[in-house]
């Protein structure tokens, strides 16, 4: 049978009690008489309990922080899972359909307005086919600071705090912390492969002036640029630049990052990208079946050695740079040049050659490049 309406159950009782027989009124009324006298004391004890507390805590707070304390204790325990859950929702959101991201780093002092990470986004929204990339960048933040800022002008943040560590000044080119943020980076792009996600790696001193996809080699599961490119993709003698790196996610990248991560033990005092240059040639590389791709300068340049055609560029590295006031200045002045370079008409593009006007601030007084790439073949026991 269908139950009646809420309103015809309720007016059913209310006339039902209305007709209550005289004896259940009486039986009522003494078991309320009852009651009242078992329930009187009880009452005055627990509000003489109440006045003892209010004393003690008059407003109350201090109850709240138990129960929050709780909580906290809970989510001690879970901070790691936690982390490695927003880690896993930010990787999907700017994840390409093939699981591919764009990855960089960031620390306050690369953070701060009108420093490198501004120039980093603008350089997409001004290249050629690059503006749409963005929305398939994560920025790492090593630091608080960093990551205040990255929310501010970017949609895909993710903090890689570490306990202990300050990561947010400026960390000078070999200095033990600028060691350590390196080695932290590396160790977290192996955790990202991990997870099955691709990526390519970019630092923030690297500006994006056309997309690199079509630059990519269809096989290769790592392809990285370099500091200097000898004129063939797979020659080892090419000296290698950690800072921009296309890698696939499969088991032999996985091994790889891992073995370069456990070699920095066996070179201690240099960065992952020195090391990198090192166990090239280590046997293990080629146990695993890594296959290493070069990517020419002629698109993937920086400093140390040019793109030297406008119309085929795709990144530019402030490498072989030290010091974040010539990077910041020496970026700027390539980022007008692209402007001016994006100005012309087609046809002058084609016909008239441009060239950079940096670098600048960033020319080595003491060394040149050649000399320093001959001190990093020399520093890990190879030719050029």
């Amino acid at each position: 049978m269908a139950r009646p309406p809420r309103h015809t159950l309720s007016r059913s009782s209310a006339a039902h009690s209305c007709r209550l027989p005289k004896h259940a009124l009486l039986r009522a009324g003494a078991a309320f008489f009852l009651a009242t006298l078992v329930a009187l004391p009880l009452a005055v004890l627990h509000r003489a309990a109440l006045s003892r507390h209010s004393l003690e805590h008059p407003w109350g707070w201090d109850a709240l922080p138990s129960v929050a304390a709780q909580e906290e204790e809970g989510a001690q325990g879970e901070d790691l899972d936690s982390e490695d859950l927003k880690l896993d929702r930010v990787l999907q959101k700017a994840s390409m359909g093939d699981n591919t991201v764009i990855l960089t780093t960031l620390n306050a002092a690369w953070a701060s307005p009108g420093s490198v990470i501004d120039l980093f986004i603008d350089s997409f929204r001004c290249g050629v086919g690059t503006s749409s990339l963005l929305n398939h960048l994560v920025i790492i933040a090593f630091d608080s600071d960093a990551y205040r800022q990255c929310v501010k002008i970017h949609h895909y943040c993710f903090f890689l705090g570490t306990e202990g560590v300050d990561f947010s000044g400026e960390k000078r080119f070999l200095t033990s912390g600028y060691l350590e943020m390196m080695w932290k980076r590396l160790d977290f792009l192996r955790l990202v492969l991990e997870k099955g996600y691709s990526f390519i790696f970019s630092d923030a001193d690297i500006m994006w002036f056309r997309n690199p996809f079509p630059h990519f080699y269809p096989n290769g599961d790592l392809q990285i640029a370099c500091d200097h490119y000898v004129g063939n993709a797979t020659d080892l003698r090419n000296i290698a630049n950690g800072g921009f790196n296309y890698v696939k996610s499969n088991e032999r990248t996985i091994e790889f990052y891992s073995f370069w991560y456990s070699s920095r033990l066996r070179y201690p005092g240099y960065h992952d990208q020195d090391v990198f240059n090192a166990i090239k040639h280590d046997p293990y590389v080629a146990d695993i079946g890594l296959e290493i791709k070069f990517l020419s300068t002629a698109y993937f340049g920086g400093f140390c050695e040019p793109s030297r055609d406008l119309n085929k560029v795709c990144t530019m590295h402030a490498n072989c740079c030290i010091g974040l006031r010539s990077k910041i200045h020496d970026l700027s002045i390539m980022m007008e040049d692209w402007r001016s370079y994006l100005s012309l008409p087609p046809s002058l593009k084609r016909l008239t050659p441009s060239s950079w006007r940096v670098p600048q601030n960033c020319r080595l007084k003491l060394l040149d490049n050649s000399a320093v790439l001959g001190f990093l073949a020399r520093s890990i026991g190879q030719k050029v």
